[in-house]
């Protein structure tokens, strides 16, 4: 109703606010009822006479505001107020001039006091203005209009918060979030066993140790550098990784990657524990980092419709492969294109090529001679056209076709020359292998002539040896999942490759290896090597172990001949790497956590041909990535 009353007549507030106030004021200086016959307390004061009663007082109807006073109006009604009670007698001009300047003074005073007070807290709550007359006040809202309400607003404050990073104001500048580090760690207890009966009499050079030292005189009274086929070992190894993904923008990435590794060997990053290696490792000492990635990407695309990339620097394998030909951990150096598109529904062709050094020759090669001789570089040609094929619903297939060239892969006889001491280099001594693991045919590259410094040919045959078989791989790999049961996934996968390149009669006439037994004491065997090689694994369980008590087990099954694949790139695992080898894998992951998983696997070997070799191992990793 006041309100109401002051929208209506806005003049009328200021009179009711005076009229109160003076209501109270007069209250509290006559408590008394009006009825008392007691004379009023106020006797004596100059503001009412002693004789004055409530009754002597004239009637309301006697004051109306129409009357002209005697006095100048003023607009404020309460000064307006004391002036009438001037002129009725009630206050002295005297009285009317002090309590005008008391009421200036406390309303100065009571103005201080409000700002004083007002500084000292905090403002309160704007009083929302009053509603229109037009307001509609609703006392019920409907469920479905109070979520679409409270949806709206969400979806406001969210879009907001993204755009202006309300999670971490001002924490970190804007480039830090184009950077992703990962990583992980994996110990392993692996155990290597040696079945009675594998040949130990010499019949398993290092041809590794041999090429990556001094050269080796073949005519000397010690034997070559032996690979291990009777002694078990066990070891405790580690293999910790660490890496980092940038977002460079506009299609371009780059990543970076280091690793563990008891030596710069390309299939392998495990260091085992308590070994003492190339000056490293052994009684607790530091173990060595190596950089195992770096490269530069470009794409374009991301989804099966259509995708576009190319890698340069050291990347991972970018073939849809096996470890028949490529071991897991193997790092590519060069440039390497990708692409694949969407040509009918669930059919998507693909195609990968690239370049990749193999081998750089020494800037400096010979170092001990002023005249240097000619480079021989290598490199790996490879192109690989495929396709992902959604069979059905439950069924999607992935085959490929790729060609693998070796450049200069293999080892080349060099010119005639002398050696008088083992630091004595030949012009192709750059054509044996930088590093290999064991199985492929080997043959001297070093053309030394007989003289009388060498006793004509019975001292001083310091030696190298090349790969006798240039390498050139075709490969059939496919892969059939079956998805019936998910999350459980059916999958065989399988690979074959054929090496085109290899010539047996050429290879039989210069082969020191891969011999079969000998006819007679000195004389070579025949050759025994081979060309192809196949894998074929089957594997249960989960694709990825993302929860705890997630599983998958799988069960493999590989025969790969001598000069099938390079073997200083295949599977550094099974049968401690390399070729002429064939037997099963089986396997079996539990994860324990999302980001922790066990894993047991056994793999048993045998050799294909020449010299008896059989191997076991056991491995038991504990894996975590972060």
């Amino acid at each position: 109703m006041i309100t109401k009353t002051y929208r209506r007549y806005p003049f009328a507030w200021p009179l009711f606010l005076a009229l109160f106030g003076l209501t109270l004021r007069l209250n509290a200086a006559d408590p008394a009822p009006a009825s008392s016959p007691e004379p009023s307390p106020l006797a004596g004061n100059p503001l009412e006479p002693a004789a004055m009663t409530e009754s002597s007082l004239p009637p309301p109807a006697a004051v109306t505001p129409s009357a002209t006073p005697a006095f100048t109006r003023s607009q404020n009604v309460t000064i307006n107020l004391i002036n009438r009670l001037v002129e009725r007698g009630v206050l002295t001009k005297q009285d009317a001039a002090e309590l005008i300047h008391m009421a200036e003074e406390d309303a100065a005073a009571a103005r201080a006091e409000a700002t004083a007070a007002q500084q000292a807290q905090p403002p309160p709550a704007a009083t929302p203005p009053p509603p229109d007359e037009d307001t509609v006040r609703v006392t019920y809202v409907p469920e479905v209009v109070k979520k679409q309400i409270r949806d709206e607003i969400k979806e406001e404050v969210m879009t907001q918060a993204r755009e202006e990073n309300w999670a971490a104001p001002r924490t970190f500048p804007e480039w830090v979030s184009r950077f992703k580090f990962f990583a992980d760690l994996r110990t392993r207890y692996e155990g290597d066993f040696f079945p009675s009966g594998n040949d130990n009499t010499g019949a398993f050079p290092n041809f590794n140790a041999i090429n990556t030292g001094p050269p080796f005189d073949v005519r000397g009274t010690t034997f070559s550098p032996q690979i291990n086929v009777d002694q078990d070992r066990e070891r405790f190894r580690l293999r910790v990784r660490f890496g980092l993904a940038v977002d460079l923008a506009e299609n371009f990435t780059a990543g970076i990657r280091i690793a563990t590794g008891e030596n710069n060997s390309p299939v392998t990053t495990n260091q085992s524990l308590g070994l003492a290696n190339q000056g490293q490792g052994g009684n607790f000492s530091r173990y060595a980092i190596w950089l195992d990635r770096a490269f530069l990407r470009y794409e374009l695309g991301t989804d099966t419709n259509g995708y576009f990339s190319i890698l340069l620097g050291r990347f991972d394998n970018p073939f849809f492969s096996s470890d028949l030909i490529w071991d897991d951990d193997l790092g590519f150096d060069g440039i390497a294109v990708q692409g694949k598109y969407e040509v009918a529904k669930g059919i998507v062709p693909f195609v990968v090529g690239g370049a990749f050094p193999v081998f750089n020759t020494d800037f400096n090669f010979s170092s001990n001679r002023p005249d240097k001789f000619a480079s021989y570089d290598k490199y790996l040609y490879a192109a690989q056209l495929g396709t992902d094929w959604k069979v059905s619903r439950d069924i999607d297939t992935k085959l490929a076709v790729s060609y693998y060239y070796f450049q200069n892969i293999q080892g080349k006889l060099s010119d005639p020359f002398i050696p008088l001491t083992a630091s004595d280099a030949g012009n192709t001594d750059d054509s044996r292998p930088a590093f290999a693991q064991k199985g492929n045919t080997y043959f001297p590259i070093r053309n030394i002539i007989p003289d009388v410094t060498n006793d004509f040919g019975t001292i001083n045959q310091f030696q190298y040896f090349g790969l006798a078989t240039p390498f050139r791989d075709i490969a059939v790999t496919g892969r059939i999942d079956y998805n019936r049961f998910q999350p459980i996934l059916l999958s065989l996968a399988g690979e074959y490759v054929k090496n085109v390149a290899f010539d047996q009669n050429a290879i039989a006439r210069k082969a020191i290896n891969n011999r079969g037994p000998e006819p007679a004491p000195g004389v070579l065997g025949p050759f025994v090597g081979g060309d192809t090689g196949w894998i074929v694994n089957l594997r249960l369980g989960k694709p990825a172990l993302e929860k705890r008590w997630d599983w998958s087990a799988a069960i493999g099954y590989r025969y790969v001949e001598s000069d099938a694949v390079v073997d200083g790139f295949n599977d550094s695992d099974f049968g401690l790497g390399g070729t002429n080898l064939k037997g099963y894998t089986i396997s079996a992951s539990l994860a324990l956590a999302s980001r922790v998983w066990l894993n047991l696997r056994w793999l048993s070997a045998d050799s294909i041909d020449g010299p008896t070799y059989k191997n076991d191992i056991i491995q038991f990793d504990v894996n975590a990535k972060f």
